[in-house]
Protein backbone atom coordinates (compact mmCIF):
# COMPACT_ATOMS: atom_id res chain seq x y z
CA UNK A 1 0.00 0.00 0.00
CA UNK A 2 1.23 3.28 -0.81
CA UNK A 3 0.26 6.17 1.79
CA UNK A 4 1.24 9.02 -0.56
CA UNK A 5 1.79 9.14 -4.12
CA UNK A 6 2.95 12.34 -5.85
CA UNK A 7 2.75 12.54 -9.59
CA UNK A 8 4.49 14.85 -11.33
CA UNK A 9 3.12 15.30 -14.75
CA UNK A 10 -0.74 14.41 -14.72
CA UNK A 11 -1.18 13.30 -18.13
CA UNK A 12 -2.10 9.87 -20.13
CA UNK A 13 0.99 8.10 -18.32
CA UNK A 14 0.79 9.42 -14.58
CA UNK A 15 -3.07 9.52 -14.43
CA UNK A 16 -3.38 6.14 -15.46
CA UNK A 17 -0.93 5.24 -12.86
CA UNK A 18 -2.84 6.93 -10.21
CA UNK A 19 -6.12 5.24 -11.90
CA UNK A 20 -4.83 1.82 -11.96
CA UNK A 21 -3.65 1.99 -8.14
CA UNK A 22 -6.71 3.56 -7.10
CA UNK A 23 -8.60 0.57 -8.97
CA UNK A 24 -6.49 -1.83 -7.43
CA UNK A 25 -7.13 -0.45 -3.77
CA UNK A 26 -3.05 0.18 -3.82
CA UNK A 27 -2.71 3.90 -2.97
CA UNK A 28 -4.39 6.49 -0.13
CA UNK A 29 -3.54 10.09 -1.15
CA UNK A 30 -2.16 10.97 -4.41
CA UNK A 31 -1.28 14.37 -4.88
CA UNK A 32 -1.00 15.88 -8.45
CA UNK A 33 1.44 17.82 -10.08
CA UNK A 34 1.98 20.35 -12.80
CA UNK A 35 2.36 23.35 -14.57
CA UNK A 36 -1.23 23.79 -16.35
CA UNK A 37 -4.14 24.46 -13.78
CA UNK A 38 -6.69 23.65 -16.02
CA UNK A 39 -5.16 20.50 -16.64
CA UNK A 40 -4.56 19.87 -12.71
CA UNK A 41 -8.03 21.04 -12.02
CA UNK A 42 -9.67 18.66 -14.70
CA UNK A 43 -7.92 16.01 -13.44
CA UNK A 44 -9.46 16.77 -9.29
CA UNK A 45 -12.81 17.23 -11.44
CA UNK A 46 -12.58 13.40 -12.62
CA UNK A 47 -11.22 12.14 -9.30
CA UNK A 48 -7.66 11.51 -10.59
CA UNK A 49 -6.05 12.99 -8.06
CA UNK A 50 -7.07 14.15 -4.14
CA UNK A 51 -4.76 17.52 -4.08
CA UNK A 52 -3.20 19.65 -6.64
CA UNK A 53 0.38 21.77 -6.47
CA UNK A 54 2.65 23.35 -9.37
CA UNK A 55 5.30 23.34 -7.02
CA UNK A 56 7.17 20.01 -7.32
CA UNK A 57 8.65 20.71 -3.84
CA UNK A 58 5.60 20.54 -2.40
CA UNK A 59 3.94 17.70 -4.00
CA UNK A 60 6.78 15.49 -2.39
CA UNK A 61 6.71 16.88 1.26
CA UNK A 62 5.41 13.53 3.15
CA UNK A 63 5.07 10.82 -0.42
CA UNK A 64 6.54 7.81 0.22
CA UNK A 65 6.51 7.55 -3.70
CA UNK A 66 7.18 9.71 -6.39
CA UNK A 67 6.20 9.41 -9.76
CA UNK A 68 8.12 11.67 -12.49
CA UNK A 69 6.04 11.85 -15.66
CA UNK A 70 7.09 14.38 -17.47
CA UNK A 71 8.89 15.16 -20.57
CA UNK A 72 12.49 14.16 -20.72
CA UNK A 73 13.59 17.89 -20.99
CA UNK A 74 12.11 19.40 -17.92
CA UNK A 75 13.77 16.09 -15.79
CA UNK A 76 16.79 17.81 -14.90
CA UNK A 77 14.48 20.74 -14.04
CA UNK A 78 12.43 18.05 -11.09
CA UNK A 79 15.10 16.65 -10.12
CA UNK A 80 16.74 19.94 -8.88
CA UNK A 81 13.15 20.92 -7.61
CA UNK A 82 12.67 18.10 -4.96
CA UNK A 83 16.12 16.97 -4.12
CA UNK A 84 15.79 18.53 -0.55
CA UNK A 85 12.14 18.39 0.18
CA UNK A 86 12.33 14.14 -0.12
CA UNK A 87 11.45 12.29 2.71
CA UNK A 88 13.90 9.67 4.08
CA UNK A 89 12.64 6.83 2.86
CA UNK A 90 10.88 7.95 -0.60
CA UNK A 91 11.07 5.98 -2.91
CA UNK A 92 11.48 7.93 -6.51
CA UNK A 93 10.94 6.75 -10.08
CA UNK A 94 10.30 7.63 -13.47
CA UNK A 95 8.48 7.04 -16.72
CA UNK A 96 11.09 8.21 -19.21
CA UNK A 97 11.89 6.61 -22.79
CA UNK A 98 15.01 6.78 -22.19
CA UNK A 99 17.13 5.95 -18.70
CA UNK A 100 20.70 6.83 -19.23
CA UNK A 101 19.11 10.54 -19.73
CA UNK A 102 17.23 10.22 -16.88
CA UNK A 103 19.58 8.76 -14.80
CA UNK A 104 22.84 11.69 -15.96
CA UNK A 105 20.37 14.31 -15.19
CA UNK A 106 19.70 12.59 -11.55
CA UNK A 107 23.18 12.37 -10.94
CA UNK A 108 23.46 16.10 -12.07
CA UNK A 109 20.46 17.23 -9.49
CA UNK A 110 21.64 15.13 -6.89
CA UNK A 111 25.19 15.26 -6.92
CA UNK A 112 25.15 11.26 -7.07
CA UNK A 113 22.37 8.98 -8.18
CA UNK A 114 20.11 8.75 -5.17
CA UNK A 115 19.82 4.86 -3.97
CA UNK A 116 16.06 5.40 -3.45
CA UNK A 117 15.93 6.35 -7.05
CA UNK A 118 14.55 3.22 -9.24
CA UNK A 119 14.62 4.89 -13.16
CA UNK A 120 11.47 2.65 -15.07
CA UNK A 121 9.83 3.20 -18.21
CA UNK A 122 6.25 1.85 -18.84
CA UNK A 123 6.26 0.92 -22.21
CA UNK A 124 2.66 1.59 -22.91
CA UNK A 125 0.81 4.59 -23.95
CA UNK A 126 -1.20 5.93 -26.83
CA UNK A 127 -1.31 8.65 -29.08
CA UNK A 128 -3.82 10.91 -27.24
CA UNK A 129 -2.44 13.03 -24.30
CA UNK A 130 -3.97 14.74 -20.81
CA UNK A 131 -5.39 13.51 -17.93
CA UNK A 132 -8.38 12.96 -19.77
CA UNK A 133 -6.77 10.99 -22.17
CA UNK A 134 -6.09 8.42 -19.02
CA UNK A 135 -7.27 4.98 -18.01
CA UNK A 136 -7.05 2.32 -14.96
CA UNK A 137 -6.22 -0.22 -17.88
CA UNK A 138 -3.90 0.94 -19.78
CA UNK A 139 -0.99 -1.05 -18.44
CA UNK A 140 -2.93 -4.44 -18.09
CA UNK A 141 -1.03 -6.98 -19.63
CA UNK A 142 1.82 -4.45 -20.77
CA UNK A 143 5.52 -4.46 -20.03
CA UNK A 144 7.04 -1.98 -17.76
CA UNK A 145 11.28 -1.88 -17.37
CA UNK A 146 12.96 -0.74 -14.77
CA UNK A 147 17.04 -0.03 -14.89
CA UNK A 148 18.07 0.53 -11.22
CA UNK A 149 22.05 0.70 -10.55
CA UNK A 150 24.25 -1.56 -8.58
CA UNK A 151 23.83 1.02 -5.71
CA UNK A 152 19.92 1.11 -6.08
CA UNK A 153 18.54 -0.16 -2.50
CA UNK A 154 16.64 -3.50 -3.10
CA UNK A 155 13.75 -2.39 -1.04
CA UNK A 156 13.20 0.78 -3.50
CA UNK A 157 13.27 -1.68 -6.44
CA UNK A 158 10.62 -4.20 -4.96
CA UNK A 159 8.09 -1.46 -3.93
CA UNK A 160 8.41 -0.13 -7.37
CA UNK A 161 7.66 -3.55 -8.65
CA UNK A 162 4.94 -4.10 -6.22
CA UNK A 163 3.51 -0.58 -7.75
CA UNK A 164 3.45 -1.85 -11.43
CA UNK A 165 2.05 -5.61 -10.67
CA UNK A 166 -0.54 -3.93 -8.71
CA UNK A 167 -1.71 -2.61 -11.66
CA UNK A 168 -1.40 -5.54 -14.19
CA UNK A 169 2.23 -4.84 -15.50
CA UNK A 170 4.69 -7.47 -16.18
CA UNK A 171 7.80 -6.29 -14.64
CA UNK A 172 11.60 -6.86 -16.30
CA UNK A 173 15.08 -5.83 -15.49
CA UNK A 174 17.65 -4.36 -17.53
CA UNK A 175 20.61 -2.36 -17.87
CA UNK A 176 20.09 1.55 -19.06
CA UNK A 177 21.84 1.21 -21.94
CA UNK A 178 20.43 -2.03 -22.68
CA UNK A 179 17.02 -0.65 -22.80
CA UNK A 180 17.68 2.68 -25.07
CA UNK A 181 18.98 0.70 -28.06
CA UNK A 182 16.49 -1.54 -27.89
CA UNK A 183 13.35 1.14 -27.82
CA UNK A 184 15.71 2.76 -30.11
CA UNK A 185 14.61 0.53 -33.04
CA UNK A 186 11.21 -0.38 -31.66
CA UNK A 187 9.71 3.11 -30.17
CA UNK A 188 11.80 6.04 -31.27
CA UNK A 189 12.41 4.96 -34.54
CA UNK A 190 8.54 4.22 -35.64
CA UNK A 191 7.59 7.56 -34.12
CA UNK A 192 10.31 9.61 -36.17
CA UNK A 193 9.34 7.28 -39.21
CA UNK A 194 5.62 8.01 -38.67
CA UNK A 195 6.17 12.18 -38.07
CA UNK A 196 8.48 12.24 -41.04
CA UNK A 197 5.80 10.34 -43.61
CA UNK A 198 2.97 12.40 -42.77
CA UNK A 199 5.22 15.42 -42.83
CA UNK A 200 6.72 14.41 -46.27
CA UNK A 201 3.09 13.75 -47.69
CA UNK A 202 2.20 17.52 -46.62
CA UNK A 203 4.37 19.15 -49.14
CA UNK A 204 3.54 17.33 -51.63
CA UNK A 205 1.46 19.77 -54.02
CA UNK A 206 -2.05 17.16 -54.22
CA UNK A 207 -1.52 16.49 -50.43
CA UNK A 208 -5.38 17.06 -50.03
CA UNK A 209 -6.30 14.62 -52.42
CA UNK A 210 -3.82 11.95 -50.61
CA UNK A 211 -5.14 12.25 -47.27
CA UNK A 212 -8.75 12.18 -48.24
CA UNK A 213 -7.60 8.92 -49.76
CA UNK A 214 -5.95 7.22 -48.07
CA UNK A 215 -6.64 3.64 -47.09
CA UNK A 216 -6.62 2.04 -43.56
CA UNK A 217 -3.00 0.95 -43.85
CA UNK A 218 -1.51 4.62 -44.15
CA UNK A 219 -4.03 5.36 -40.76
CA UNK A 220 -2.59 2.80 -39.13
CA UNK A 221 1.31 3.56 -40.31
CA UNK A 222 0.67 7.38 -39.34
CA UNK A 223 -1.38 6.98 -36.14
CA UNK A 224 1.84 7.54 -33.67
CA UNK A 225 2.26 10.82 -35.84
CA UNK A 226 -0.45 12.47 -33.33
CA UNK A 227 1.41 11.98 -30.39
CA UNK A 228 3.13 14.98 -28.82
CA UNK A 229 5.76 16.42 -30.55
CA UNK A 230 7.54 17.89 -27.84
CA UNK A 231 7.84 14.75 -25.88
CA UNK A 232 9.03 13.02 -28.70
CA UNK A 233 11.27 15.80 -29.57
CA UNK A 234 12.49 15.47 -26.47
CA UNK A 235 12.77 12.05 -26.22
CA UNK A 236 14.82 11.62 -30.09
CA UNK A 237 17.30 14.55 -28.61
CA UNK A 238 17.69 12.60 -25.43
CA UNK A 239 18.52 9.36 -27.23
CA UNK A 240 20.19 10.99 -30.29
CA UNK A 241 23.18 8.77 -30.48
CA UNK A 242 21.90 5.66 -30.23
CA UNK A 243 18.47 6.70 -32.39
CA UNK A 244 21.24 8.04 -34.94
CA UNK A 245 23.02 4.64 -35.52
CA UNK A 246 19.42 3.39 -35.51
CA UNK A 247 18.46 5.31 -38.36
CA UNK A 248 21.64 4.70 -40.52
CA UNK A 249 20.99 1.15 -40.79
CA UNK A 250 16.99 1.72 -41.69
CA UNK A 251 18.26 4.46 -44.60
CA UNK A 252 20.42 1.55 -45.55
CA UNK A 253 17.67 -0.92 -45.69
CA UNK A 254 15.35 1.44 -47.78
CA UNK A 255 18.32 1.72 -50.16
CA UNK A 256 18.26 -1.48 -51.03
CA UNK A 257 14.78 -1.67 -51.40
CA UNK A 258 14.99 1.31 -53.78
CA UNK A 259 17.68 -0.78 -55.66
CA UNK A 260 15.58 -3.60 -55.70
CA UNK A 261 13.16 -2.39 -57.57
CA UNK A 262 15.43 -2.40 -60.69
CA UNK A 263 15.11 -6.40 -60.41
CA UNK A 264 12.61 -7.08 -63.34
CA UNK A 265 12.03 -10.47 -60.97
CA UNK A 266 10.59 -9.07 -57.90
CA UNK A 267 12.20 -11.71 -56.35
CA UNK A 268 14.62 -9.47 -53.83
CA UNK A 269 11.51 -7.83 -52.67
CA UNK A 270 9.53 -11.09 -52.04
CA UNK A 271 12.42 -12.23 -50.42
CA UNK A 272 12.46 -9.44 -47.43
CA UNK A 273 8.28 -8.85 -47.63
CA UNK A 274 8.67 -12.71 -46.58
CA UNK A 275 11.02 -12.23 -44.30
CA UNK A 276 9.32 -9.94 -42.79
CA UNK A 277 5.84 -11.27 -42.54
CA UNK A 278 7.68 -14.20 -41.30
CA UNK A 279 9.04 -11.93 -37.89
CA UNK A 280 6.22 -9.96 -36.91
CA UNK A 281 3.59 -13.53 -37.70
CA UNK A 282 6.15 -15.07 -34.93
CA UNK A 283 6.43 -11.96 -32.18
CA UNK A 284 2.40 -11.51 -32.89
CA UNK A 285 2.26 -15.54 -31.32
CA UNK A 286 4.49 -15.06 -29.16
CA UNK A 287 2.05 -11.94 -27.07
CA UNK A 288 -1.34 -13.83 -28.25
Amino acid sequence: MIEKLAIIGVGLIGGSLARALRAAGAVGEIIGCGRAWPNLERALALGVIDHATDDPARAVSGADMVFVAVPLGVMAEVFNAIKDKLAPNAVVTDGGSVKTSVIKDAAAAFGTIPINLVPGHPVAGTEHSGVEASFAELYQGRRVILTPLPATQPRAIQLVERMWLACGAEVIQMAPECHDEILAATSHLPHVLAFSLVDMLTQMREHNEIFRYAAGGFRDFSRIASSNPIMWRDICMANRETLRVTLRKFTKNLEDLTAALDDPTGDILLQTFERAKAARDCYLDKIS
